[in-house]
Formats: C-alpha cells, structure tokens, sequence
C-alpha cells in the first residue's frame, strides 16, 4: 500500500515534520469538521518520525485535531481522560494542592507524585520538547493543532521516562495567510475565559503566530465558618498564629478549586532556503490560583500517632504531663500507638517535651505554644477546661459539614506557578530523500503550593511546598529512505539536563515539623537510538529498533524535623553526653558519644537533619529495544505486531521517618515495562468507517509505588505484576449529518509478586486503573435557512471503580463513574461566528480523584472532582485578512 502524498500550499515549503493520530487501537476521536462529509478523513502522523498516513503506523495511539479539541470544549489534558480508553489522566495528586499538576498512567503505568526526585511514568512532549516535571503539565490546549497519545513503552524514538507511554502536544504553526481568532467563554462558578490568537506572516518566508489567553474562575469548595450553636462556635478556642511555622507561603482563599492562569504562546517559522527551515517557539505560563479541594474523609485522634500526642498533651494538666512516664497504663491507653522504648524520663513534658513549646529556638518562625494542659473544645464530653486556653479537639466531628463542597479549614490554600520555556527546531532536506531535524530546548519552573488538609481552623496539617527546576535538551534526528523506498530509516541522538531542588514543609500538629535543609536534584542523560522499517514484500514489513541509555542522577537530601521529635521521644537533646541514655530502662554511655550519635541522626552541625550531607550517586545503563512486523492483509486493512522494553530509571525518597546515616537506605531501583501488542487497523465503506483494535500483554517489573508508612509516603519498588488488556475503537459517518465514535477497554492487572516491606495486599489491585472503560459520542449536523448550521455534540463514558492509592484504602476508592457531556454549536453561514452552549459532569456523578491515609498524623483526605457545570463561549475568526 503506498504512502499517500500531500501537496505544499502554494508558494509555501514543506513545514517542520509534523503529526496527528489515531488510537492503536486507534484513536477514532478525529472526527471530520464536517459531519456531512462523506468519508472521514485521512490523518497524517510522525509517530515514527516520518511522514506516514495514520492507518499504516503499527501504533497504539489516539489523536485529537484542534477541530476535535473545539467541539468537544476540551480546555487541558485532563480532559481528553474520559475520551481515551485505558488511559487515566487526573488533575493533581496526593497534596499536591494544584490543578497543573498531571496524574497520568496508561494501560495501568504511570506516576501519581509531584516530587522532584520522581520521574513521570508517561512522557508529556510540547512541540518535541520533554516536560521533566508533572507539575505545569496538566497543559493549556488552546492553540493546539493536535494532541497525540501514544500507548505502551515509546523508549525507543521518544525517549526517557515513556515507559507507559507518551502525549505529544504539537501548537500552532503560523502560515502564509493573516489570522485572527478569538473567544470568550462564561459559565457557572464565574468563569470567565478570554482568549485571543493571530498569525502574521511578515514576508514570503516568515510567519508568526502569537496566542495570549486568560481563565478565570471561582472555587467550587467553600470555607465556612463552624455553624451557630454548635460548641465549636459558642466556646471559644486557641490556634497557632499564622506564621508561627515556617512555610512556602501563607496564602488562604474563601473557596478552594478556583482558577486563575495565564499563558502566552509565540511561534515563528523561517523558510530559510528551499532546503533549510527554522521553527523558533516559546511560551510563559502563569499560575496564582487557590489549592484544590480538601475533604478530610477520617480522623483518627488517637491511634495516629502525632494526633493521640496532641490529645494526650490537651486532655491533661501539666502537673501530670511533667511527671508520667511512657509506659504508664494513662499513655498505654490514650496512644496505643507510641514508641515503648522504655524510656526513664517524662517525655511529655511542658517545658522542653513533647506536650511543650514547638518549633522553637529556629530562625524559621515564632513557634507554637505549649499544648500541655490546655484543654479542649468539643471531643469527649463536649470540652474540658483546664488552662483557659483550651485547644480544638480535632476529631470527625470537628470536620464533617455535611457536604464535600464545604469546608472548615481556612488556612493556606494557593497554588503558584510561572514557567516559561523556548525551543529552536531546524528541518534540512540533505536530499530528497534524507531529512536531518535538531531540536533544542530550554525550560524552567518556579513552583509553591500550600494546602490545608485538616478539615479544621487550626494548623493541624497544613502541607506547604516549593519547587525550582530548569532543563536543557538536545535531540538530532536524521530520516530517510534506502534501496528504492524499501528501507525507511530514522536514527538520532539527544542530551538532557535538568536540575533544581523540592523543599516540603509538614507540620504534623507542630509534634514533629518536616523541613528541608536541602533536596537538590541533578540529572544528565544521553541517548542514541534508531529505528528501521523494510518491506520484504509490498504487503509485509519487517521493523527493529533500539535505543541506548546512559543516565547519572546527582541528590543531596536535606530532610529535618525542626522540633526535634526523636530527641523529645528519647528524652536527650542532641549535644548531651548523659552517663546513661534514659531508655530501654537506662543504657550506658560507654564510648561518652552525644545524644545525635545515639538515635542516628548524621550530620554534628545540623542535629536535626535526617539526610546526611553530601551528594549521592546513581548511574544507569540500558538498551531498549523494539521489533515489529505489519501485513496489508487488503489496501485497507493492515495487521501489525510488535515487543516493546521501557526503562525507568531510579533515585530517591525525600520522606523519610527515620534518620539514616548512609544515602544508599533512601534508594529505590529502575522499573521496567515489557509489553508484547498485536492490532488491526481498517477502513471500511469506502472509508466512511474506521475499526482498530489492540490486544497487549506487559511485564511490569520493580514497580515504583507511594507507599505510606507511618507520616510519610514513601517510594518504593512495590513488586512485578502482569498486565493484560485490549482496547477497540469505532468512528463512523453514516450520512444524513450524524456520526458517532465509540472506545472501549479493557485491563486485568495482577501483581505476581508484591515487596513485603511495602504492606500493599497480595490481592491490590494497581493504582489508578481501572478494569474497563467505554465511550460513546454521537454527533449530528444540519443546516438552517439561512445558511448556518447547527450541530448537536455528546459524549458519554462509562468508567469502572479504580484505587486512588497503591495500599486500596477502602475510603479511598473511586467508585464506577459515568460522565455526560454536551454542546449545542450554531455556526454562522460564513462560519466566521459560533456560540457553543454546554455542560460538562452532567451527571454530576461526584467521586475522589485523589486521596492519601496518614497514619502518623491521623488523618485521610481527599479531593472529588468538579461538579456540574454549564458554559456559553463565543468564537469568531477570520481568516486570509489583507
């Protein structure tokens, strides 16, 4: 079957190699723009770094146009989540707290953290350039021409970290003619988007395109006040000040899930020569909006550790705190959970103990008042009063609303972002035949984010964080062909740097504070792959490609406990050189060592710090290959097969809840994905019906998971597990103006072995995947008297239940959910104007997209996603302007 080809608009060079796809199961989200066309049409892609029409590439992926993207009023990544089966894509994570955040898997493979030191298990790409980070890039898709997102390992051509997959986002290329769009969007919680969008072509060889957009709206989550009449608001009660702790920021908001972002794109094309074409790009993102929404779902006062502490210090007088013991049957019975090290001395008490000030003596903030003695408001009995300056009782009353869009935390709440980046891609013909492309890019991200995760007035568990990074990247690739067209060829190599630091600030009640000294993350990578296709007959091709890996990772951990916890459980400040340590009912000094050395905390200058200092090192070598064969069983129906390796690399934990004294404790290792995938790809009815489908299997081994343990979550490699599935997609035209697509599928994913020192069950299933998944979205067109059309859009997906983490907390399961989404477009007669009315989450099926248990901290909280909503938007354009 041969390569169809398409010709230049005239008097204009062939753009940069560019892409659209289908799903691979393919795609069959590409719906023509005109529903009263009579074939669907035909769909170019890159996915193999050369031009080839999408039914003859022998891969998983599903595409969508920027004709899609507008009628289907898909604003982020996000969104194309309940259009693409076996594909979950959230916005945010476990307290994250921001919406930019992208929680992608694919066929059960992905990442749900936000921390520097983890790696995406599915490679987001802008314009050929890698997005290291998860955070910014939960994208804008406003000026996008396509989006492509490919199914199963992609090591081979796109690189690092696409173990599960990759989605490419390819903007707006500027052409020949002026153009000017723009669009106002109004909806419910205030929403007010504006956008606007122009290409400018300044001679017959340079083109530039700009877009500038803004959204804007309300949170859907709103912090109330503790209702009139209840003992919370007629009893008065003490809080720490705002900046009695250090933290990223202190920003609150009166409603959680609010959005305010701004982004600008630019793009400019320069048909140098007949041969020689440089695409310039770049693009600035501003983010200052209020964090997502927190329910806190569970609290547990007595059995977390650091809240039955913060009970226990305000449930009793001083008099008894400075005398009682550990191992006294009051704490045995008030804290089940706290360490029994025989300790000798009152640990709780309120002068430099565990009930006493906290976060003191440091240069970060003013510190929290003693809780010794306090006395409470609410919990048991309603209240005590001890000290007149009685605390909140923080248990499932003092957090409950009755509604999961209301809160009665008023803490911080903010989600800040600016990122901006830039790439230079060249294209030169070296002949006809052979094409030598460079890509290089530059990207940098300022990140904070504060949220308040317990339910309360109080500071319980407000979670703040900070990120830096910037990258640099190179990628050459040379295509061709050989041995007349018989032999396709793509082969290249690419650097990539990236560096920066995480800083996480955790109170946990005050009791023990997380502070870092330092997380600083240095990562270099090179790469050289290739990849070839040769047709043995005009029906049957034959392909094998590889890609070496070579990766240095560099990570300093900086982790503290600014309180000093372990010294207050010990009962031994860190300097101290006691004759004999007060626990384990007395222990000899015999070597006179400090405190610090006894418990195991590293560093002499820095007490309190849990990392040593110093940097480590990782290094990792790996070759991933790819083979493949295809049949053209007809001109339009063609069979493929092929084995796939993906490699993720490994590094370290940032949480620890234990100092340890040499880095290498702190390590998890690769992970690795190999998958075997066989498919069909046809086009039926004189191309007015598209029917793909896939089959796969994937071994996936040394899985990295979150895994909580104790107050921290902690990265692990969880185990292996075998996954299959299989996946169909349908797009038909069937005339009379209506159409309909429809995806489906399909995955069983079991572990065959699971890491014992992780606690996840033998039976769990995989985080963030989902059994089965289907969509249906009719669509159907006519025309009015005057000219203008109207068309009638839906889509319907049916979502199986799914874990939000990898332990499957029961209460944080997301039940099967169905989502309904509408439009009515009406198109002006010269298609200059349209006004869409729609509305997403029709259902209103509300459900956790994300959640966590702590158990140190007592609390479980999670964040459901957006309800009903309804909007109006506004386009026009104009096009060929003088």
């Amino acid at each position: 079957m041969q390569e169809r080809i398409f010709p230049r608009p005239p008097g204009l060079r062939r753009h940069p190699r560019s892409s659209v796809t289908l799903a691979g199961a393919v795609s069959l989200t590409v719906l023509c723009s005109a529903a009263h066309a009579q074939e669907i049409q035909e769909v170019t892609v890159t996915a193999q770094k050369r031009e080839q029409n999408i039914q003859n590439v022998p891969i998983a992926i599903t595409a969508f146009t920027a004709d899609t993207l507008k009628e289907k009023s898909i604003g982020d990544i996000n969104a194309l989540s309940n259009l693409t089966p076996n594909v979950n894509l959230d916005a945010s994570s476990p307290f994250s707290g921001d919406s930019s955040v992208l929680s992608a898997s694919i066929r059960g493979v992905g990442q749900d953290d936000f921390a520097f030191n983890m790696d995406p298990g599915v490679g987001v790409y802008l314009d050929g350039v890698y997005l290291a980070r998860t955070i910014g890039a939960n994208q804008n898709l406003l000026d996008v021409d396509r989006i492509e997102i490919l199914k199963g390992p992609q090591g081979t051509l796109f690189g690092r970290n696409t173990i599960g997959g990759a989605i490419n986002i390819v903007t707006h290329t500027p052409g020949p003619e002026r153009r000017f769009e723009a669009q106002a969007t109004t909806g419910r919680f205030n929403r007010r988007d504006f956008a606007l969008s122009t290409d400018v072509p300044l001679n017959d060889n340079l083109f530039t395109t700009l877009t500038v957009s803004s959204s804007v709206r309300d949170g859907y989550q709103r912090s109330i006040p503790y209702p009139e009449g209840s003992v919370y608001a007629s009893t008065p009660f003490v809080t720490d000040a705002v900046g009695a702790y250090p933290k990223s920021g202190y920003d609150s908001s009166d409603a959680n899930g609010g959005l305010n972002q701004q982004v600008v794109r630019g793009k400019m094309l320069w048909n140098a020569s007949e041969k020689l074409s440089v695409t310039f790009a770049a693009d600035w993102q501003h983010q200052n909006q209020p964090s997502t929404p927190v329910t806190t779902l569970r609290v547990f006062p007595t059995t977390g550790l650091f809240s039955g502490i913060y009970h226990f210090c305000i449930s009793n007088p001083a008099s008894v705190l400075d005398t009682i013991l550990p191992d006294d049957p009051r704490v045995i019975a008030a804290i089940p959970g706290f360490p029994q090290l025989g300790q000798t001395t009152p640990v709780f008490n309120t002068t430099n103990g565990l009930c006493g000030p906290r976060v003191t003596g440091t240069p970060f903030g003013q510190g929290g008042a003693p809780l010794g003695g306090a006395g409470y408001v609410g919990g048991p009995g309603g209240g005590l009063a001890l000290s007149g300056q009685p605390r909140l009782y923080w248990d499932e009353n003092a957090v409950r609303t009755g509604s999961i869009d209301t809160t009665y935390s008023n803490g911080v709440s903010f989600a800040k972002h600016d990122a901006f980046g830039g790439s230079i891609t060249a294209d030169y013909d070296l002949t006809d035949d052979v094409l030598l492309k460079s890509i290089t890019g530059y990207r940098q991200i300022s990140w904070e984010v504060g949220i308040d995760l317990d339910g309360t007035p109080e500071q319980l568990q407000e979670v703040t964080d900070a990120q830096h990074q910037y990258q640099v990247s190179q990628e050459f690739q040379l295509t061709g062909s050989a041995m007349d067209n018989r032999l396709d060829y793509v082969a290249g190599l690419y650097y990539f740097r990236e560096a920066g630091y995480v800083h996480d600030f955790v109170p946990f009640e005050g009791i023990l504070y997380v502070y870092d000294y330092a997380n600083d993350i240095d990562t270099e990578s090179y790469a050289a792959f290739f990849h070839t296709d040769f047709k043995i007959t005009d029906r049957f091709t034959a392909s094998f490609g590889g890609r070496y890996s070579y990766e240095q990772k560099l990570f300093e951990g900086g982790q503290a406990d600014l309180n000093g916890f372990s010294y207050k459980l010990f009962g031994c400040p860190p300097d101290e050189r006691p004759a004999v340590f007060p626990v384990f009912g007395g222990v000899p000094n015999t070597g006179n060592i400090t405190c610090r050395e006894f418990i195991g905390f590293p560093e002499a200058d820095q007490p309190l710090r849990y990392f040593p200092a110093g940097e480590q090192k990782q290094i990792f070598r790996v070759f991933t290959p790819k083979i493949g064969a295809q049949f053209f069983a007809t001109d339009d129906v063609m069979l493929y097969a092929s084995w796939s390796k993906g490699f993720k690399s490994g590094g370290w934990t940032t949480r620890l809840s234990n100092p340890i004294l040499d880095g290498s404790e702190a390590e998890f290792k690769p992970e690795y994905n190999k998958t075997t995938e066989l498919g069909i790809k046809s086009e039926l009815f004189g191309n007015r019906m598209l029917v793909n489908a896939a089959v796969f299997y994937s071994e996936y081994s040394d899985i990295q998971l979150n895994v909580q343990q104790g107050p921290s979550p902690v990265m692990q490699n969880a185990g292996d597990a075998t996954i299959k599935g299989a996946e169909i997609e349908m797009q038909a035209i069937v005339g009379g103006g209506f159409s309909f697509n429809f995806a489906g599928g399909y995955i069983d994913a079991e572990y065959d072995f699971v890491n014992p020192d992780t606690l996840i069950p033998a039976d769990a299933a995989l985080p963030k995947t989902p059994e089965y998944k289907f969509t249906v979205g009719p669509a159907y067109e006519f025309g009015l008297a005057n000219g203008a059309r109207m068309r009638l859009r839906a889509d319907f997906t049916h979502t199986a239940e799914m874990f939000n983490d990898s332990l499957n907390t029961p209460e944080l399961r997301r039940p099967s959910s169905n989502a309904l989404a509408a439009a009515i477009h009406y198109l002006s007669p010269s298609e200059r104007y349209e006004v869409v009315l729609g509305g997403t989450n029709l259902t209103n099926d509300r459900y956790l997209t994300t959640g966590s248990i702590n158990l140190g901290a007592g609390q479980m909280s999670g964040t459901y996603n957006r309800p009903k909503e309804w909007y109006l938007t506004f386009r026009a354009k104009f096009d060929g302007l003088d």
